[in-house]
Protein backbone atom coordinates (compact mmCIF):
# COMPACT_ATOMS: atom_id res chain seq x y z
CA UNK A 1 0.00 0.00 0.00
CA UNK A 2 2.85 2.68 0.78
CA UNK A 3 3.90 1.79 -3.20
CA UNK A 4 0.30 2.54 -4.00
CA UNK A 5 0.11 5.73 -1.88
CA UNK A 6 3.37 6.85 -3.44
CA UNK A 7 1.99 6.24 -7.09
CA UNK A 8 -1.04 8.51 -6.35
CA UNK A 9 1.42 11.32 -4.93
CA UNK A 10 3.22 11.34 -8.30
CA UNK A 11 6.03 10.73 -6.74
CA UNK A 12 8.27 9.14 -9.66
CA UNK A 13 9.05 11.25 -12.54
CA UNK A 14 10.59 11.14 -15.85
CA UNK A 15 13.90 11.77 -14.22
CA UNK A 16 14.67 7.93 -14.07
CA UNK A 17 14.18 7.42 -10.25
CA UNK A 18 18.25 7.37 -9.16
CA UNK A 19 20.51 6.61 -5.86
CA UNK A 20 22.80 8.64 -3.36
CA UNK A 21 26.30 9.91 -3.59
CA UNK A 22 28.18 11.40 -0.41
CA UNK A 23 26.30 14.63 0.17
CA UNK A 24 23.72 14.71 3.24
CA UNK A 25 21.30 17.18 3.82
CA UNK A 26 22.42 20.71 3.89
CA UNK A 27 21.31 23.86 5.87
CA UNK A 28 23.48 26.64 5.34
CA UNK A 29 23.21 28.83 1.69
CA UNK A 30 25.51 27.29 -0.86
CA UNK A 31 26.22 28.72 -4.12
CA UNK A 32 27.68 27.31 -7.57
CA UNK A 33 28.89 28.43 -10.51
CA UNK A 34 26.80 25.41 -12.51
CA UNK A 35 23.93 24.24 -10.62
CA UNK A 36 22.07 21.09 -12.47
CA UNK A 37 18.66 20.44 -11.22
CA UNK A 38 17.46 16.43 -11.83
CA UNK A 39 19.94 13.21 -11.34
CA UNK A 40 18.33 11.21 -14.33
CA UNK A 41 20.09 10.47 -17.87
CA UNK A 42 20.19 14.47 -18.96
CA UNK A 43 21.30 15.57 -15.02
CA UNK A 44 24.14 12.96 -14.95
CA UNK A 45 25.20 13.59 -18.38
CA UNK A 46 25.48 17.50 -18.40
CA UNK A 47 27.07 17.33 -14.63
CA UNK A 48 30.18 15.15 -16.24
CA UNK A 49 30.13 17.27 -19.00
CA UNK A 50 30.59 20.89 -16.68
CA UNK A 51 32.70 18.92 -14.41
CA UNK A 52 35.51 18.81 -17.07
CA UNK A 53 34.56 22.30 -18.36
CA UNK A 54 34.42 23.91 -14.83
CA UNK A 55 36.25 21.62 -12.46
CA UNK A 56 34.01 19.58 -9.97
CA UNK A 57 33.86 21.43 -7.31
CA UNK A 58 32.37 24.16 -9.07
CA UNK A 59 29.36 21.93 -10.10
CA UNK A 60 26.23 20.60 -7.89
CA UNK A 61 23.55 18.29 -8.79
CA UNK A 62 19.96 18.41 -6.76
CA UNK A 63 18.16 14.87 -6.58
CA UNK A 64 16.62 13.43 -4.16
CA UNK A 65 16.50 9.78 -4.97
CA UNK A 66 18.74 6.94 -4.01
CA UNK A 67 18.55 4.85 -7.09
CA UNK A 68 18.96 5.62 -10.51
CA UNK A 69 17.34 3.30 -13.05
CA UNK A 70 18.03 3.08 -17.00
CA UNK A 71 14.27 2.92 -17.91
CA UNK A 72 14.50 2.32 -21.54
CA UNK A 73 14.51 -1.83 -20.23
CA UNK A 74 11.28 -1.52 -18.10
CA UNK A 75 9.78 -2.60 -21.81
CA UNK A 76 11.77 -5.89 -21.57
CA UNK A 77 11.35 -6.51 -17.74
CA UNK A 78 7.45 -5.84 -17.97
CA UNK A 79 8.27 -9.01 -20.70
CA UNK A 80 10.02 -10.97 -18.46
CA UNK A 81 13.42 -10.47 -20.70
CA UNK A 82 15.33 -8.06 -18.22
CA UNK A 83 15.68 -8.45 -14.34
CA UNK A 84 14.18 -4.95 -12.55
CA UNK A 85 17.24 -5.27 -10.42
CA UNK A 86 19.52 -4.61 -13.80
CA UNK A 87 18.00 -1.76 -14.70
CA UNK A 88 19.09 0.33 -11.25
CA UNK A 89 22.07 1.32 -9.73
CA UNK A 90 22.77 3.71 -6.88
CA UNK A 91 23.03 7.33 -7.85
CA UNK A 92 26.29 6.94 -5.94
CA UNK A 93 27.84 4.89 -8.43
CA UNK A 94 26.94 7.50 -11.51
CA UNK A 95 27.78 10.86 -9.50
CA UNK A 96 30.55 12.31 -11.19
CA UNK A 97 33.06 12.59 -8.34
CA UNK A 98 34.04 15.17 -7.17
CA UNK A 99 30.58 17.03 -7.52
CA UNK A 100 28.22 18.28 -4.47
CA UNK A 101 24.93 15.76 -4.60
CA UNK A 102 22.43 17.81 -2.76
CA UNK A 103 20.33 15.19 -1.45
CA UNK A 104 17.16 17.49 -1.37
CA UNK A 105 13.54 17.94 -4.15
CA UNK A 106 13.75 21.10 -5.74
CA UNK A 107 10.69 23.02 -3.89
CA UNK A 108 11.25 26.34 -5.85
CA UNK A 109 13.27 27.81 -8.62
CA UNK A 110 13.91 31.50 -8.77
CA UNK A 111 15.59 32.86 -11.80
CA UNK A 112 15.39 36.40 -11.39
CA UNK A 113 17.84 35.90 -8.33
CA UNK A 114 19.78 33.05 -9.67
CA UNK A 115 18.83 31.05 -6.63
CA UNK A 116 16.51 27.34 -5.90
CA UNK A 117 14.98 26.74 -2.77
CA UNK A 118 15.38 22.56 -1.55
CA UNK A 119 12.27 20.94 0.24
CA UNK A 120 14.66 21.19 3.14
CA UNK A 121 14.75 25.30 2.90
CA UNK A 122 18.13 25.33 2.04
CA UNK A 123 18.80 28.08 -0.79
CA UNK A 124 21.20 27.43 -3.49
CA UNK A 125 23.02 30.21 -5.45
CA UNK A 126 23.52 29.99 -9.17
CA UNK A 127 26.16 31.44 -12.13
CA UNK A 128 24.39 29.07 -14.77
CA UNK A 129 21.90 26.54 -14.16
CA UNK A 130 20.91 23.68 -15.90
CA UNK A 131 17.30 21.96 -14.94
CA UNK A 132 16.70 18.54 -16.01
CA UNK A 133 13.84 17.55 -13.95
CA UNK A 134 11.70 15.41 -16.02
CA UNK A 135 8.46 14.94 -16.45
CA UNK A 136 4.78 13.58 -14.05
CA UNK A 137 3.62 10.44 -14.21
CA UNK A 138 -0.29 10.80 -13.29
CA UNK A 139 -1.94 7.41 -12.49
CA UNK A 140 -4.54 9.24 -9.95
CA UNK A 141 -6.00 10.95 -13.47
CA UNK A 142 -7.59 7.44 -14.23
CA UNK A 143 -10.35 7.09 -12.07
CA UNK A 144 -9.42 3.29 -10.33
CA UNK A 145 -6.02 4.36 -10.30
CA UNK A 146 -3.36 3.73 -8.60
CA UNK A 147 -5.59 1.87 -5.86
CA UNK A 148 -6.60 -0.46 -8.74
CA UNK A 149 -2.92 -2.15 -9.03
CA UNK A 150 -3.51 -4.15 -6.08
CA UNK A 151 -5.39 -6.34 -8.46
CA UNK A 152 -2.85 -8.64 -10.28
CA UNK A 153 -4.48 -8.45 -13.56
CA UNK A 154 -2.89 -4.65 -13.75
CA UNK A 155 0.68 -2.97 -14.94
CA UNK A 156 2.54 -0.55 -15.94
CA UNK A 157 5.84 -0.51 -17.11
CA UNK A 158 6.71 3.15 -16.27
CA UNK A 159 6.55 3.13 -12.54
CA UNK A 160 9.49 0.88 -10.45
CA UNK A 161 6.60 0.39 -8.59
CA UNK A 162 4.40 -1.01 -10.81
CA UNK A 163 6.28 -2.72 -13.68
CA UNK A 164 7.46 -5.94 -12.34
CA UNK A 165 3.11 -6.37 -12.43
CA UNK A 166 3.27 -6.38 -15.93
CA UNK A 167 5.13 -9.37 -16.39
CA UNK A 168 2.64 -11.34 -13.14
CA UNK A 169 -0.28 -9.74 -14.79
CA UNK A 170 1.07 -11.24 -18.54
CA UNK A 171 2.37 -14.93 -16.67
CA UNK A 172 -1.01 -15.00 -14.79
CA UNK A 173 -3.32 -14.52 -18.25
CA UNK A 174 -5.05 -17.49 -19.22
CA UNK A 175 -8.04 -15.95 -21.73
CA UNK A 176 -9.75 -13.08 -22.88
CA UNK A 177 -9.23 -9.39 -23.89
CA UNK A 178 -5.26 -8.15 -23.39
CA UNK A 179 -5.59 -4.61 -22.92
CA UNK A 180 -2.99 -1.69 -23.15
CA UNK A 181 -3.54 1.82 -23.63
CA UNK A 182 -1.82 5.21 -24.90
CA UNK A 183 -3.06 8.44 -22.95
CA UNK A 184 -4.37 11.84 -24.26
CA UNK A 185 -0.97 13.62 -23.25
CA UNK A 186 2.41 13.71 -23.92
CA UNK A 187 4.48 10.88 -22.94
CA UNK A 188 8.03 9.73 -22.94
CA UNK A 189 9.10 7.08 -25.38
CA UNK A 190 5.90 7.34 -27.08
CA UNK A 191 6.52 3.78 -28.64
CA UNK A 192 6.30 2.04 -25.23
CA UNK A 193 2.64 1.76 -25.14
CA UNK A 194 2.58 -0.65 -27.79
CA UNK A 195 5.96 -2.36 -27.62
CA UNK A 196 4.48 -4.34 -24.45
CA UNK A 197 1.63 -5.21 -27.03
CA UNK A 198 3.80 -6.65 -29.25
CA UNK A 199 6.02 -9.11 -26.76
CA UNK A 200 2.98 -9.88 -25.01
CA UNK A 201 1.31 -11.55 -28.15
CA UNK A 202 5.09 -13.14 -28.89
CA UNK A 203 4.91 -14.69 -24.94
CA UNK A 204 0.98 -15.29 -25.26
CA UNK A 205 1.99 -17.49 -28.67
CA UNK A 206 5.07 -19.27 -27.18
CA UNK A 207 3.00 -20.49 -24.23
CA UNK A 208 0.05 -21.43 -26.20
CA UNK A 209 -2.74 -18.70 -25.24
CA UNK A 210 -2.47 -16.67 -27.99
CA UNK A 211 -5.97 -18.84 -29.78
CA UNK A 212 -7.54 -17.53 -26.57
CA UNK A 213 -6.62 -14.29 -26.28
CA UNK A 214 -8.07 -11.08 -28.09
CA UNK A 215 -5.16 -8.25 -28.25
CA UNK A 216 -6.07 -4.83 -27.79
CA UNK A 217 -4.23 -1.40 -28.07
CA UNK A 218 -6.57 1.49 -27.20
CA UNK A 219 -4.67 4.91 -28.40
CA UNK A 220 -5.52 8.75 -27.78
CA UNK A 221 -3.98 9.32 -31.27
CA UNK A 222 -4.97 9.66 -34.31
CA UNK A 223 -1.89 7.07 -35.86
CA UNK A 224 -0.24 4.06 -34.77
CA UNK A 225 3.08 6.24 -34.76
CA UNK A 226 4.20 9.55 -35.94
CA UNK A 227 6.66 8.86 -38.69
CA UNK A 228 4.69 7.01 -41.81
CA UNK A 229 7.42 5.02 -42.68
CA UNK A 230 7.96 2.93 -39.37
CA UNK A 231 3.85 3.21 -39.15
CA UNK A 232 3.56 1.26 -42.42
CA UNK A 233 5.47 -1.22 -41.51
CA UNK A 234 4.04 -1.67 -37.47
CA UNK A 235 0.69 -2.04 -39.77
CA UNK A 236 1.68 -4.69 -41.32
CA UNK A 237 2.54 -6.31 -38.16
CA UNK A 238 -0.73 -5.98 -36.50
CA UNK A 239 -2.28 -7.15 -39.71
CA UNK A 240 -0.21 -10.21 -39.31
CA UNK A 241 -0.35 -10.93 -35.98
CA UNK A 242 -4.30 -10.44 -35.68
CA UNK A 243 -3.77 -7.52 -33.54
CA UNK A 244 -6.71 -4.96 -32.64
CA UNK A 245 -5.79 -1.17 -32.99
CA UNK A 246 -8.44 1.29 -32.02
CA UNK A 247 -7.68 4.40 -32.77
CA UNK A 248 -8.73 8.43 -30.23
CA UNK A 249 -9.80 5.79 -27.60
CA UNK A 250 -8.97 7.18 -24.15
CA UNK A 251 -8.57 5.44 -20.91
CA UNK A 252 -10.70 7.54 -18.18
CA UNK A 253 -11.12 5.06 -15.39
CA UNK A 254 -10.33 1.43 -14.67
CA UNK A 255 -12.82 -0.47 -12.26
CA UNK A 256 -10.21 -3.00 -10.84
CA UNK A 257 -13.01 -5.20 -8.88
CA UNK A 258 -15.15 -6.27 -12.45
CA UNK A 259 -11.88 -6.32 -14.85
CA UNK A 260 -13.23 -3.65 -16.76
CA UNK A 261 -11.69 -0.70 -18.47
CA UNK A 262 -13.17 2.75 -19.64
CA UNK A 263 -12.78 4.42 -22.60
CA UNK A 264 -14.04 7.81 -24.07
CA UNK A 265 -13.88 8.28 -27.80
CA UNK A 266 -12.18 11.41 -28.10
CA UNK A 267 -13.92 12.38 -31.38
CA UNK A 268 -17.69 11.87 -29.88
CA UNK A 269 -17.23 13.81 -26.87
CA UNK A 270 -19.25 11.93 -24.19
CA UNK A 271 -19.22 8.49 -25.71
CA UNK A 272 -17.67 5.56 -23.86
CA UNK A 273 -16.58 2.03 -23.86
CA UNK A 274 -16.40 -0.52 -21.16
CA UNK A 275 -13.95 -3.49 -21.90
CA UNK A 276 -13.58 -6.75 -19.68
CA UNK A 277 -10.10 -7.67 -19.74
CA UNK A 278 -8.09 -10.41 -18.36
CA UNK A 279 -5.05 -8.28 -18.62
CA UNK A 280 -4.71 -4.08 -18.87
CA UNK A 281 -1.35 -2.54 -18.78
CA UNK A 282 -1.93 1.04 -18.41
CA UNK A 283 0.18 4.22 -20.07
CA UNK A 284 -0.50 6.82 -17.78
CA UNK A 285 -1.42 10.51 -18.47
CA UNK A 286 1.80 12.61 -17.99
CA UNK A 287 2.31 16.24 -17.50
CA UNK A 288 5.19 19.01 -16.73
CA UNK A 289 7.40 18.83 -13.65
CA UNK A 290 5.33 20.87 -11.40
CA UNK A 291 8.16 23.19 -9.70
CA UNK A 292 9.21 24.30 -13.04
CA UNK A 293 5.44 24.46 -14.45
CA UNK A 294 5.24 26.66 -10.94
CA UNK A 295 8.13 29.16 -12.02
CA UNK A 296 9.09 31.88 -14.49
CA UNK A 297 10.72 29.21 -16.37
CA UNK A 298 8.03 27.59 -17.96
CA UNK A 299 5.63 28.22 -21.54
CA UNK A 300 1.88 28.23 -21.04
CA UNK A 301 1.77 24.27 -20.46
CA UNK A 302 3.90 24.45 -18.13
CA UNK A 303 7.33 22.88 -19.80
CA UNK A 304 10.71 24.66 -19.78
CA UNK A 305 10.83 27.50 -22.42
CA UNK A 306 13.96 26.95 -23.91
CA UNK A 307 15.03 27.33 -27.50
CA UNK A 308 14.83 24.63 -29.63
CA UNK A 309 18.20 24.81 -31.55
CA UNK A 310 20.52 25.64 -28.86
CA UNK A 311 18.78 24.49 -25.59
CA UNK A 312 18.94 27.86 -23.64
CA UNK A 313 16.28 29.15 -21.92
CA UNK A 314 14.22 31.84 -24.23
CA UNK A 315 14.36 34.81 -21.58
CA UNK A 316 17.02 33.89 -19.24
CA UNK A 317 20.43 33.67 -20.98
CA UNK A 318 21.88 31.38 -17.66
CA UNK A 319 19.28 28.90 -17.80
CA UNK A 320 19.52 25.30 -19.94
CA UNK A 321 17.68 22.66 -20.78
CA UNK A 322 17.76 19.27 -21.40
CA UNK A 323 15.53 16.35 -21.71
CA UNK A 324 11.75 15.82 -21.00
CA UNK A 325 11.02 18.81 -18.77
CA UNK A 326 11.77 21.08 -21.77
CA UNK A 327 9.17 21.95 -24.60
CA UNK A 328 11.42 20.53 -27.28
CA UNK A 329 9.14 19.82 -30.50
CA UNK A 330 10.39 16.20 -30.37
CA UNK A 331 9.74 12.75 -28.55
CA UNK A 332 10.52 12.39 -25.54
CA UNK A 333 13.61 9.23 -25.23
CA UNK A 334 16.82 8.70 -24.10
CA UNK A 335 18.24 8.80 -27.18
CA UNK A 336 17.03 12.39 -27.47
CA UNK A 337 18.70 13.84 -24.29
CA UNK A 338 21.90 11.88 -25.78
CA UNK A 339 21.66 14.22 -29.01
CA UNK A 340 20.58 17.21 -26.73
CA UNK A 341 23.88 16.58 -24.06
CA UNK A 342 26.81 17.13 -26.71
CA UNK A 343 24.67 20.31 -28.26
CA UNK A 344 23.73 21.87 -24.67
CA UNK A 345 27.75 21.13 -23.69
CA UNK A 346 28.60 23.22 -26.85
CA UNK A 347 25.92 25.95 -26.48
CA UNK A 348 27.43 26.44 -22.56
CA UNK A 349 30.98 26.37 -23.68
CA UNK A 350 30.19 29.48 -26.00
CA UNK A 351 27.86 30.91 -23.64
CA UNK A 352 31.06 31.20 -21.03
CA UNK A 353 33.20 32.37 -23.71
CA UNK A 354 30.40 35.58 -24.20
CA UNK A 355 30.04 33.81 -27.98
CA UNK A 356 27.08 33.28 -29.71
CA UNK A 357 26.17 29.30 -29.73
CA UNK A 358 26.98 28.38 -33.39
CA UNK A 359 25.69 24.65 -33.34
CA UNK A 360 22.17 23.04 -34.22
CA UNK A 361 19.79 20.68 -32.36
CA UNK A 362 17.86 18.99 -35.28
CA UNK A 363 15.47 17.47 -33.16
CA UNK A 364 17.09 14.11 -33.49
CA UNK A 365 15.49 11.30 -31.73
CA UNK A 366 15.21 7.61 -31.70
CA UNK A 367 12.43 4.87 -30.80
CA UNK A 368 13.64 0.98 -30.91
CA UNK A 369 10.19 -0.73 -31.40
CA UNK A 370 10.80 -3.94 -29.92
CA UNK A 371 8.52 -5.95 -31.64
CA UNK A 372 9.00 -9.96 -30.69
CA UNK A 373 11.34 -10.92 -28.45
CA UNK A 374 14.53 -11.21 -30.72
CA UNK A 375 13.60 -8.90 -33.18
CA UNK A 376 13.27 -4.19 -33.62
CA UNK A 377 12.66 -1.89 -36.21
CA UNK A 378 15.22 1.26 -35.10
CA UNK A 379 13.27 4.17 -35.71
CA UNK A 380 15.23 7.62 -35.78
CA UNK A 381 14.02 11.20 -37.40
CA UNK A 382 13.98 14.58 -36.81
CA UNK A 383 11.81 17.67 -35.85
CA UNK A 384 10.17 17.52 -39.35
CA UNK A 385 9.28 13.88 -38.99
CA UNK A 386 11.76 12.51 -41.44
CA UNK A 387 13.72 9.36 -41.14
CA UNK A 388 17.74 10.15 -39.66
CA UNK A 389 18.89 6.49 -39.70
CA UNK A 390 22.29 5.46 -39.07
CA UNK A 391 22.63 2.55 -40.45
CA UNK A 392 22.82 1.68 -44.60
CA UNK A 393 19.71 -0.59 -44.58
CA UNK A 394 15.93 0.07 -44.10
CA UNK A 395 15.36 0.40 -40.58
CA UNK A 396 11.77 0.37 -41.31
CA UNK A 397 12.34 -3.93 -41.35
CA UNK A 398 12.29 -5.83 -38.17
CA UNK A 399 16.17 -7.08 -37.32
CA UNK A 400 17.73 -9.28 -34.93
CA UNK A 401 20.83 -6.87 -34.72
CA UNK A 402 18.58 -4.04 -33.66
CA UNK A 403 17.44 -6.02 -30.97
CA UNK A 404 21.22 -7.00 -29.58
CA UNK A 405 21.36 -3.31 -30.00
CA UNK A 406 18.75 -2.22 -28.03
CA UNK A 407 19.13 -5.00 -25.48
CA UNK A 408 23.02 -5.32 -24.66
CA UNK A 409 24.60 -2.90 -26.37
CA UNK A 410 22.54 0.19 -24.87
CA UNK A 411 22.41 0.02 -21.96
CA UNK A 412 26.39 -0.42 -21.61
CA UNK A 413 26.75 2.72 -23.45
CA UNK A 414 24.19 4.26 -21.17
CA UNK A 415 25.81 3.35 -17.96
CA UNK A 416 29.41 3.66 -19.29
CA UNK A 417 29.19 6.14 -21.83
CA UNK A 418 26.20 8.68 -21.57
CA UNK A 419 26.28 9.21 -18.11
CA UNK A 420 30.13 9.66 -18.20
CA UNK A 421 29.78 12.31 -20.60
CA UNK A 422 31.14 10.46 -23.32
CA UNK A 423 28.91 9.35 -25.49
CA UNK A 424 26.36 11.47 -27.77
CA UNK A 425 25.96 13.99 -30.03
CA UNK A 426 23.58 14.64 -33.36
CA UNK A 427 22.79 11.21 -34.45
CA UNK A 428 24.55 8.97 -31.11
CA UNK A 429 23.91 5.53 -32.75
CA UNK A 430 25.44 7.08 -36.10
CA UNK A 431 28.33 7.83 -34.19
CA UNK A 432 28.53 4.54 -32.72
CA UNK A 433 28.35 3.34 -35.80
CA UNK A 434 30.83 5.49 -37.54
CA UNK A 435 33.24 4.71 -35.01
CA UNK A 436 32.90 1.29 -35.13
CA UNK A 437 33.54 1.50 -38.85
CA UNK A 438 37.34 2.49 -38.00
Amino acid sequence: MAALYRLRQCHLTGRAASHLHTSSRVSAQQHYKMLVLGGGSGGIAMSARMKRLVGAENVAVVEPSEMHYYQPLWTLVGAGAKDLKSTGRSTASVMPSGVKWVKSKVQEINPNTNTVRTDDGTEISYEYLIVALGLQLHFEKIRGLPEGFEHPQIGSNYSVETVAKTWKALQNFQEGNAVFTFPNTPVKCAGAPQKIMYLSDAFLRKTGKRSKATIIYNTSLPVLFAIKKYADSLWDIVERRDLQVNLRRNLIEVRADKQEAVFENLDKPGETKVIEYGMLHVTPPMGPNSTVKGSPLSDEAGWLDVDKYNLQHRRYANVFGIGDCTNLPTSKTGAAVAAQSAILDRTIRKVLRNEKPDKKYDGYTSCPLITSYNTVILAEFDYNGQPLETFPINQAKERRLMYHMKADVMPHLYWYGLLRGLWGGPGPYRKLFHLGMK
